[in-house]
């Protein structure tokens, strides 16, 4: 199902208001960038192709049809738009004799961690080695895993951007990370934490982006309710089942119903907001890096009374817990995770 805020742009464009189409731009500018420079590893196409993305995207929205999101379908023309520029651009390195030479950007970090010249040396191997094992794949390889562990799409998501059955999305998601396995060994295990960093733009803009996914949890006693807004999400949520036992040993409760899930992609300090089940606004806002987390405030507010205002440090593989105030025959729980992989 398409967010609604998306859809309501989409609808307001296919009226004749052109200049809805501008915030769905900045939305998911990034992320159309980092897709095509995925593909090809040059900055410059990269601009050229995320904006002939967002052109082809804004020519084609009177055949979207809204059976999936929006962002699934710009992403598929993204990947369409770059595939088909990096075949020129191989036809043409043959035809002229010459090979394209690797960017030296692949060093590229997020975090300063102050630590010695020996240990960034160090570190800086292990992101060529783990760059080195991405470009060896095959490209329908990487471009799966660039969506599942970058950008945080779920298996359905990825299935709509490439156009495959959800079954070869997992076999191949498998396969590829199979493949990593045996590159990579231990260094595995620094891939997700890495991932951002080895993709990230060059000369991108001085003020750090944050990606992040948000859950809102139902916890309860009760059995759960149905699919409905404010009520249980109808598609399978795998990020979630897998974080189960966690939850079941924080809370004590027996049912978890995942409500709602976001995603969000803002510059450091900004504030991201959402509505939330039971006439509610949550707001989180990235403070700052420390130590390879992230410190975000976050605030749930119901009217003019706020029921949860804290500040909380999460990574990735350890995602902040919020618990929160009662909500049906429960409590809501509010889960945090820097670039999420749902």
């Amino acid at each position: 199902m398409v967010e609604l805020d998306d859809l309501a742009l989409v609808e307001r464009v296919r009226a004749g208001d052109v200049a809805a189409f501008e915030p769905l731009v900045e939305k998911y500018r990034q992320r159309v960038y980092r897709l095509a420079r995925n593909v090809l590893h040059d900055s410059e196409e990269a601009f050229d192709v995320a904006q002939e993305a967002f052109i082809r995207a804004f020519q084609a929205l009177p055949t979207f049809r809204g059976q999936s999101a929006f962002y699934t379908w710009l992403f598929r023309i993204t990947l369409n738009v770059a595939s088909d520029r990096a075949r020129q651009r191989t036809a043409r390195g043959r035809a002229f004799g010459t090979e394209r030479v690797e960017e030296e950007e692949w060093s590229r970090t997020l975090v300063d961690t102050g630590e010695g010249p020996d240990a960034s040396a160090a570190r800086a191997e292990e992101r060529r080695r783990i760059g080195r094992a991405l470009e060896a794949l095959p490209p329908h390889h990487r471009a799966i895993i660039m969506l599942s562990d970058l950008e945080g799409l779920s298996y359905r998501e990825i299935a709509e951007v490439l156009g495959i059955p959800m079954g070869t999305v997992m076999s191949r998601l498998h396969n590829a990370r199979k493949r990593l396995r045996a590159a990579l060994g231990p260094l595995l295990t620094v891939l997700l934490a890495l991932l951002a960093a080895l993709v990230a733009p060059a000369g991108a803009e001085a003020q750090q982006v944050v990606s992040f996914g948000t859950r809102v949890v139902l916890a309860s006693d009760a059995a759960p309710p149905a699919a409905g807004r404010g009520q249980a999400l109808a598609e399978p949520d795998e990020r979630l089942d897998s974080f189960l036992p966690k939850l079941r040993q924080l809370f004590r409760y027996t049912s978890y119903t995942s409500l709602e899930r976001y995603r969000a992609e803002v510059p450091m300090g900004a504030t991201q907001r959402w509505r939330v089940p039971g006439e509610r606004q949550l707001s989180i806002t990235p403070e700052a890096f420390a130590k390879g987390a992230v410190k975000f405030q976050v605030r749930l507010s119901r009217g003019s009374l706020t029921e949860v205002n804290t500040h909380i440090q999460a990574q990735t593989g350890n995602p902040a817990v919020i618990g929160g105030p009662r909500h049906g025959d429960g409590v809501l729980i509010i889960i945090v995770w820097p670039n999420p992989n749902p």
